[in-house]
């Protein structure tokens, strides 16, 4: 093959490989975003689901409660009289409105009448008025046709006819919006082709009637998902396909025209091939072909020197990249991370010391965390470096009286570039820089420092990451309390502890009183300011052993260790009359809005022995509070 065509070809393959690659890449991307947008719509519409079984649930809350205040199914229940249960039930089911209602009494059914396939029951313990426990109400005011009917009609297109709804309890098929032979063999995620057309599924669990779980299966037609697919993959592979040829069509003109030049160079670089560097190339002319020459005559005397050098960068390079590869892959630790980054620099560069600084926070001033060598004479230089650093956000040299410095800012985003490279939007997290006195540091030493700078920039925010996610996976984003789970977790830790060493733990469960109806008359923005402000007092007047979480909704939690339960009460007596003095500004129009809340407190001697009976003993003191009149703090009993 000739040189011409042989230069062709490198020019068509590092075109087209790069090529390939993009439009590899570029296809993924398009059709991930697609699946993107996909999922993100089919769980939209899942929330939407979701909040219809619930408010389905609040709406059979309603008549639960006109239920449970009958006198006569009141009166039948105490005297266990179960025929006349079952007759008053069979005549209030109509009379208010529920589809179902079932009374249980010690886990045996005592009367079941309504339509077996209504959903989204509410279920609520019935006590006489010395509290003694009657039975448990269900009663549901939704039948599964219409559930399904209601969240199809909340969540497709008119148009398109998008959605389809399946209520599914057990293997068995309760309600749907589509015909399904075997309702088993749907999946509860993923895709699946139904009627001739491709779906996309997802699912969620709800309880039904005796906690039996249902599943609710939602179907997102995904043909305009691959439509769109297809259309945008049609538009980028003419732009690829238009680029190929205008590339193809530059490699063969460049290729002519550099065959004839080149030639002229080859016995040069054949000399300069078996080692004779005192042959100089013929240079002629003044284009750039002569001083391409000149540069292979100086490359020439110069080369035998460079290779020295470059062999002991080399050795010095690898032992720095294996050493703070190590690092990185396994540290997490920012100060000995950061120490390990300098020394490899200081070492790599041959620098006599340096420091690195780096930030305790967001927003923080920089601190020094690791210091080199004895720095004091290269105070001036290492100033004016990392200020230049500062300001442009790239590498930054300085020398003064006879003294150099390097200095690197780190930046989140960082990770490898060049010194010709723009300065990146990231985040300054902190500073390398070392400084020496003999001489000033040479490009391939400036490039070294940068390349390990940079990596440690980008290890740096790694550690920032992992501390963030271990943070969120514990912390209620719009309280910043702990969440649930965490909740669960440190209940268990000092209930545990509390067994091996003998020591109280208490609990304080809150409930912001008339929260529903803040919501419901001044919207839901206005119910985060009062959730964040409760939040905030509880915070404050917690202790650092404590562990205040949001348990749900807006009911709160405080875990108190080594805590009885009259010091419990009287912390959760200062919470209250911390919220009552609230005054919290009203968003959407002028005035303010009073908040108090509810206080449930127990104790583990007067709980129980496990976690779920504290709470629930805290939960039932909760809930007298409430019924005493609110912002009251009541003892578990």
């Amino acid at each position: 093959m000739s040189f011409r065509n042989r230069l062709t070809l490198f020019f068509v393959l590092i075109v087209i490989v790069p090529m390939i690659s993009v439009a590899f890449v570029l296809f993924r991307l398009i059709s991930d975003s697609e699946s993107g947008k996909s999922d993100a719509a089919v769980a939209a519409k899942l929330r939407v689901a979701s909040n219809v079984y619930l408010q389905d649930a609040d709406s059979a809350m309603a008549v639960l409660n006109r239920l449970g205040r009958d006198p006569g199914l009141a009166s039948a229940l105490a005297r266990k009289d179960a025929g006349v249960v079952r007759r008053r039930v069979k005549h209030l089911v109509p009379a208010l409105g529920a589809r179902r209602v079932v009374v249980t009494r010690g886990g045996r059914v005592v009367a079941d009448s309504g339509d077996r396939t209504a959903t989204a029951p509410a279920i609520r313990q019935l006590v006489d008025q010395r509290r003694r426990p009657l039975g448990e109400l269900q009663v549901s005011v939704t039948s599964a046709a219409s559930f399904v009917r209601a969240v199809q009609a909340k969540t497709q297109d008119p148009q398109r006819q998008d959605v389809q709804v399946v209520l599914r309890a057990g293997n068995g098929l309760l309600a749907s919006t589509v015909a399904i032979s075997n309702v088993a063999s749907l999946p509860l995620v993923g895709n699946t082709t139904l009627m001739g057309r491709p779906w996309r599924l997802a699912s969620f669990t709800a309880s039904g009637f005796g906690g039996q779980p249902l599943r609710v299966i939602l179907l997102s037609d995904r043909r305009s998902t691959a439509s769109n697919v297809s259309a945008s993959r049609e538009l980028a592979a003419a732009i690829l396909a238009g680029f190929f040829i205008i590339a193809f069509a530059f490699a063969v003109l460049v290729s002519r025209s550099l065959q004839g030049q080149i030639a002229r160079f080859l016995d040069a670089a054949r000399r300069l091939g078996t080692g004779d560097f005192s042959t100089s190339v013929p240079v002629s002319g003044r284009d750039e072909f002569a001083e391409l020459g000149d540069e292979f005559n100086k490359m020439s005397g110069q080369l035998e020197s460079r290779l020295d050098e470059l062999r002991e960068q080399r050795a010095r390079l690898q032992q720095a990249l294996q050493r703070i590869g190590q690092a990185f892959a396994s540290n997490l630790d920012r100060d000995a991370l950061l120490e390990l980054v300098l020394r490899t620099a200081v070492e790599g560069v041959q620098a006599a010391g340096g420091r690195a600084t780096a930030r305790a926070g967001s927003g923080e001033p920089l601190q020094e965390r690791a210091r080199l060598g004895d720095l004091d004479p290269f105070r001036d230089a290492l100033a004016q470096a990392e200020a230049d650093a500062l300001q442009t956000r790239e590498l930054a040299r300085a020398a003064t009286s006879k003294t150099w410095a390097l200095a690197y800012p780190l930046r989140a985003g960082d990770s490898e570039g060049d010194g010709d490279r723009p300065a990146g939007d990231g985040r300054v997290l902190g500073l390398i820089s070392v400084a020496r006195a003999d001489r000033d540091f040479s490009e391939a030493e400036r490039e070294l420092f940068h390349y390990l700078a940079a990596q440690a920039g980008v290890s740096i925010e790694n550690v920032s990451l992992h501390e963030v996610v271990q943070r969120q996976a514990v912390t209620d984003e719009l309280t910043g309390l702990f969440n649930h789970r965490r909740f669960q977790e440190a209940l268990d830790s000092e209930v545990e502890r509390s067994r091996r060493f003998g020591q109280p733990v208490s609990l304080i469960m809150l409930d912001i009183d008339n929260f529903k109806r803040i919501n419901d008359d001044y919207g839901h923005q206005q119910g985060d300011l009062v959730l964040q402000e409760v939040a905030r007092i509880v915070r404050e007047y917690s202790r650092e052993i404590d562990a205040p979480a949001r348990y749900g909704g807006e009911e709160l939690a405080v875990v108190l260790p080594q805590t009885d339960l009259e010091g419990a009460y009287h912390l959760a007596e200062r919470v209250r009359e911390g919220i009552e003095g609230l005054s919290l500004p009203l968003l959407e129009q002028e005035g303010t809005i009073d908040v108090t809340a509810s206080l449930g407190v127990s104790s583990l001697d007067d709980a129980g022995a496990s976690p779920r009976e504290l709470v629930a003993a805290a939960d039932a003191a909760l809930y007298r509070a409430k019924r005493a009149g609110k912002n009251k703090t009541v003892r578990a009993q």
